[in-house]
């Protein structure tokens, strides 16, 4: 299966949709809405972990990597939802998170028991003389990054969460044991693989401080080893399968380490989610912050990523939303005037670039952050903990509110709206976090009379019919317009121009003279599909020099 013209649709199991009323998503609610994920052209699901799990991480905290967490279903439900899927042409991309363990997984339960085989597993150091843990990492859940490995006088590492210890990847057999689990599930028809934070998994023997004064991420991610370990892994699992799709989230990255992970010559993974580019909108590079995101910034980095992708034979994983984000409506453009607009341009931002796009649910009918009043409304832990630490740094109640409706991980987590019901459709019972716009936002209206719905599976669809949007080279356009992006692919000698503009109001581009004559391949205002089309379906688009876009207006030129 190549890659190079597939799109992958996210599904956060938990919000997708419940079929048991208990008001928590499960795999049989997936299988409810197989025809609805068909109908939008995506090739493979990538669904968030199902496995089962304290949830002391929301499901990154695996206690088995082999099985179901029974509140999801049964293994016999997921069988049948992967042959469902794959009925109507859809594969399953898991979530593997190989990294870390849960505390309550066997293998860290019998090392803590003594047994010397399982504490080679993790990773276990002395504590130094004065009692103070091994080294100054810092965990990415806030406090130190290691924790008492029971009485022993070790200290275990977690990265994150302390019920989230990190498996020591030297370990051959620990090695061993991640390919197992890969090829557990590709006996079960499984096709893709997403691996989180796998660029972690290279920490070295000798563990050392970070240097004072410098960002203790250095001291763990992209070690040298990670491309020895990914090829290993491929070359016992998910590499015999020519169809396989892998992808890599990288925490803290950079384009070389990336382009390293993603060239098929390598053996590694097929392609890289990296987060630079949602991080415009943190005010000194700290989350828990208000600022309007910076649209140069934005551009800078989204350039940095296809041109240096594209130089060292790399491939990326495209996307504005998933399980951590905020809905990018509402960070990058404007819901309550352009919303139709709005969603539509940041997907004709994304779906044309070079990478393969990953559409979130709901995204694609431009689901929006709900309007939580009150901090009792959130049910993530991070945001609870980052309200308290920003009203006792002196943020008044009503700033420490608006800070976490910006940021918070739930405003993506809020149940799928497929009607205008009270459960949104999402659910008989009462959902395990509250929808609030459903009735204005759901799958029943747009497919009756929206134009997001009908325009994403538009742009999938061009990506299947145009090598250019696939395989085309990519090259910058106008990179310094302080309000549009703009790009040109090209191959074989049809070239395609991309105008995004980002903001709301209208602003003039330059339209290169090769364009002179081009036509509208698509664009998210109707009348530039005038009546004057020829008959392939495209119109004609009439510049000089210049073209004036319309607030959050994107056009695609194809010359």
């Amino acid at each position: 299966m190549s890659f190079h013209d597939k799109v992958v649709y996210q599904i956060y199991p938990k919000s997708f949709r419940d079929t048991t009323g208990d008001g928590v998503g499960d795999l049989r609610g997936i299988i409810d809405k197989a025809d609805y994920i068909a109908s939008l052209g995506v090739d493979m699901v990538w669904l968030n972990p199902f496995f089962p799990s304290p949830g002391n991480d929301n499901g990154y905290d695996v206690a088995d990597y082999c099985a179901i967490d029974p509140a999801m279903g049964t293994m016999e439900d997921f069988d049948e939802m992967v042959a469902v899927l794959a009925e109507r042409g859809v594969g399953v991309m898991l979530d593997m998170v190989l990294n870390h363990t849960s505390t309550e997984h066997e293998w860290f339960q019998r090392a803590l028991a003594g047994d010397p085989v399982y504490r080679d597993y993790y990773i276990l150091r002395p504590a130094r003389a004065d009692g103070s843990p091994p080294t100054n990492w810092v965990s990415k859940f806030g406090g130190s990054a290691w924790a008492p490995f029971g009485d022993t006088g070790l200290h275990y590492l977690h990265l994150f969460d302390t019920t989230q210890a990190d498996l020591n990847w030297r370990n051959p057999a620990v090695r061993a044991e991640a390919a197992r689990v890969v090829n557990f599930w590709r006996a079960r028809g499984v096709r893709g693989f997403r691996f989180d934070v796998i660029n972690l998994i290279g920490k070295e023997e000798v563990l050392r401080d970070a240097p004072a004064g410098t960002d203790d991420r250095a001291m763990y991610t992209d070690g040298p080893a990670v491309h020895d370990y990914l090829r290993e892994l491929a070359a016992a699992s998910f590499g015999q399968d020519p169809e396989s799709v892998t992808v890599g989230e990288m925490s803290s990255t950079t384009v070389e380490a990336c382009v390293g992970y993603s060239n098929p010559a390598n053996a590694e993974l097929s392609m890289v989610f990296s987060f630079h580019h949602l991080k415009v909108d943190y005010a000194d590079g700290a989350k828990w912050t208000r600022m309007p995101y910076d649209l140069a910034a934005l551009k800078r980095i989204i350039d940095q990523w296809a041109a240096g992708m594209q130089a060292g034979g790399g491939w990326n994983a495209l996307f504005w939303n998933n399980h951590d984000q905020p809905r990018a409506l509402n960070r990058f453009a404007d819901p309550g005037h352009y919303r139709a607009e709005s969603a539509t341009m940041l997907a004709t931002a994304i779906h044309l670039l070079r990478g393969t796009p990953y559409v979130y649910m709901g995204e694609e009918i431009g689901m929006t952050d709900p309007d939580y009043l009150t901090i009792e409304d959130y049910v993530d832990v991070e945001a609870r903990n980052a309200y308290d630490e920003l009203r006792a740094g002196g943020a008044g109640q009503a700033e420490a509110l608006a800070i976490v409706r910006a940021k918070a991980r739930d405003n993506a987590r809020t149940p799928m709206q497929w009607d205008a019901s009270p459960g949104a459709g999402f659910t008989e019972g009462t959902p395990w976090l509250r929808p609030t716009n459903q009735k204005t936002i759901n799958v029943a209206r747009e497919e009756r009379e929206g134009v997001i719905l009908p325009y994403y599976r538009r742009l999938i669809a061009l990506r299947k019919q145009h090598a250019v949007i696939s395989r085309g080279s990519y090259a910058p356009h106008a990179p310094e317009h302080p309000e549009v992006l703009g790009y040109i692919r090209e191959l074989d000698g049809t070239r395609l121009l991309v105008l995004c503009n980002f903001r709301g109001r209208a602003t003039s581009v330059e339209v290169p003279g090769s364009f002179e004559g081009a036509g509208v391949l698509i664009g998210n205002y109707p009348d530039r599909l005038g009546a004057q089309a020829p008959a392939q379906g495209q119109a004609s688009a009439h510049h000089g020099q210049s073209i004036e876009l319309r607030p959050y207006e994107a056009l695609a030129l194809l010359a």
